[in-house]
C-alpha cells in the first residue's frame, strides 16, 4: 500500500502523493515543509549589523554611479552619512564618553535631477531596513491624511516587524518642501499639512521613543502599539523647494557691501544659485528653525545640463533605452537607435525643462505605437530614426509635455 514517508497517511487520505527514489510524500507534508523552509530563510535573512561588512564611503559612491549619473556632491554626502550610520551601529561600549550622534541629511534640487534615484540605489545595496515616504500625504495628528507614525510603520514593514532592526534603519522623507509653512509668520488658522506636520517630525528626527500602529493609523484603532526608538534611526529627506533660488538671490545680493561688491557679484553663478543654499535660505521658504537644526547637513543637487541628460539616456544600468531594449527582447525583437535620435530627445528634454522624468516622458511618446504594433507583427528588427522620432512626436499635442 502506498503511503506517505513522513506523516504515514494512504494515499486515499491524502490529495496527492508524489513518488520518490524510495519513497513517497504526500501534498500536506510538503505544506509543512514549505513553511518550515520559509521560516528558517526570514530568521537567515535577518538584519544582523554585527555581521555586515562595511562598505567604504568611495566603494559606497562606486555602487551609487552604476545607477545615478553626476551629482558627485550629493552622493559623497550621502556616502559618508550611511558610512557613518553604520559605523554609530557597531560601536559597542567605548572606554571613553564620547557618543558619535547622527547627522540627518536634507537634499535640495530641482524636479528630476535624481534625489529619489539616490534613495533607491542605496536601498539596493544597504544590509539595514530601508523606507521611503512622501511627505505630501501627512497631516497633523487628528486630520484626515496619515499622521507622521506612519513612516515607522513602512520601516517596521521593511524589517519584517523586528523592532530592533527596525531602530537601525535609513528613511528617505520625499518631498519634504511640501510641508514648508504657508507663511512666514505662525497662521491664525491651522497649517495642518505643513508647521502642524513639521513640529510632529521633531521628535522622530532627534531621537525618542514613538508608540507606531503597526497596520497604520486610524484603520484599526483597536490595535496594540509598538514602541519604536528613533535614536539610531538615520533620516535623508529630499526636496525641489521650487522657488528658493529667488531667497537666496536675494541673500546674496543684500550680504554684497563695499567695494568689492561688483566683483563677489561677477563671481556668482546665476544659473546655479542652489549651489549656494544655506539653512537661513530654508528657513526663508517655510521649514521651522527646529527641524532645520535636525537636519544638520544641507547638500544640493545641481540641474542637469546636456551632457548629463545623454549619459542618463544610455549609461547607467537602469538607463531608459536599455530599459526598452530588454522589453523588445523579451518579444524576439532587436530595438536599436540612431545617434541623431538620442540627440534630439535630450533637445526636447531641455527644452520642456523636465530633467531626467522629461526622458522617459518623450521616450514613451515616441515608442507607445511601437509597442502597441510590433508584438503582433513578424518584425524582428526595428531601428528608430530621427525622422521617426519627430514624427512620432509632432503626432501628438506637445504641449502636454511642456511645464506650465
Amino acid at each position: 500500500m502506498d503511503k506517505c514517508s513522513f506523516c504515514g497517511r494512504e494515499k486515499k487520505d491524502v490529495n496527492m502523493l508524489i513518488a520518490g527514489m524510495s519513497g513517497f510524500i504526500c501534498d500536506n507534508c510538503i505544506e509543512q515543509a514549505y513553511n518550515i523552509v520559509q521560516e528558517e530563510m526570514k530568521s537567515k535573512n535577518k538584519f544582523n549589523v554585527d555581521s555586515i561588512e562595511l562598505m567604504k564611503p568611495i566603494e559606497i559612491k562606486k555602487f551609487i554611479d552604476q545607477y545615478v549619473i553626476g551629482q558627485d556632491d550629493a552622493k559623497k554626502y550621502i556616502s559618508v552619512a550611511v558610512y557613518n550610520h553604520y559605523k554609530r551601529l557597531m560601536q559597542k561600549d567605548s572606554k571613553d564618553d564620547v557618543e558619535i550622534e547622527k547627522s540627518n541629511i536634507i537634499l535640495v534640487g530641482e524636479t528630476g535631477t535624481g534625489k529619489t534615484l539616490l534613495a533607491q540605489t542605496i536601498a539596493r545595496m544597504l544590509h539595514v531596513p530601508f523606507a521611503i515616504v512622501d511627505a505630501t500625504v501627512f497631516t497633523e495628528a487628528g486630520y484626515v491624511g496619515e499622521d507622521i507614525e506612519s513612516i515607522l510603520t513602512r520601516l517596521l514593514q521593511s524589517a519584517d516587524y523586528d523592532v530592533s532592526a527596525a531602530e537601525k534603519g535609513i528613511v528617505f522623507i520625499d518631498e519634504i518642501d511640501k510641508i514648508a509653512r504657508k507663511g512666514d509668520n505662525p497662521s491664525i488658522t491651522r497649517d495642518v499639512s505643513g508647521e502642524g506636520v513639521q513640529q510632529g517630525l521633531l521628535k522622530l528626527l532627534e531621537g525618542s521613543v514613538v508608540n507606531v500602529p503597526p497596520q497604520g493609523g486610524r484603520k484599526h484603532p483597536e490595535q496594540k502599539l509598538i514602541a519604536v526608538n528613533t535614536k539610531n534611526i538615520l533620516f535623508i529627506c529630499g526636496g525641489a523647494f521650487d522657488g528658493v533660488e529667488r531667497k537666496i538671490g536675494q541673500r546674496l545680493n543684500t550680504q554684497v557691501v563695499g567695494f568689492e561688491a561688483s566683483k563677489n557679484l561677477q563671481r556668482i553663478d546665476r544659473k546655479n544659485l542652489l549651489q549656494y543654499i544655506a539653512p537661513q535660505d530654508l528657513k526663508s521658504f517655510g521649514l521651522i528653525p527646529e527641524i532645520i537644526g535636525r537636519l544638520p547637513v544641507l547638500t544640493y543637487l545641481n540641474p542637469l545640463d546636456r551632457k548629463v541628460l545623454r549619459d542618463i539616456l544610455t549609461e547607467p544600468k537602469n538607463s531608459i533605452i536599455k530599459q526598452y531594449v530588454k522589453l523588445f527582447s523579451i518579444d524576439d525583437i532587436e530595438l536599436t537607435f540612431d545617434e541623431k535620435t538620442f540627440e534630439y530627445i535630450v533637445d526636447k528634454a531641455i527644452e520642456f525643462k523636465l530633467g531626467a522624468r522629461g526622458l522617459r516622458s518623450i521616450c514613451e511618446t515616441i515608442m507607445i505605437d511601437a509597442m502597441f504594433e510590433l508584438p503582433s507583427s513578424d518584425t524582428k528588427k526595428m531601428n528608430v530614426t530621427l525622422k521617426y522620432a519627430q514624427r512620432k512626436l509632432h503626432k501628438v499635442n506637445m504641449k502636454k509635455l511642456k511645464v506650465a
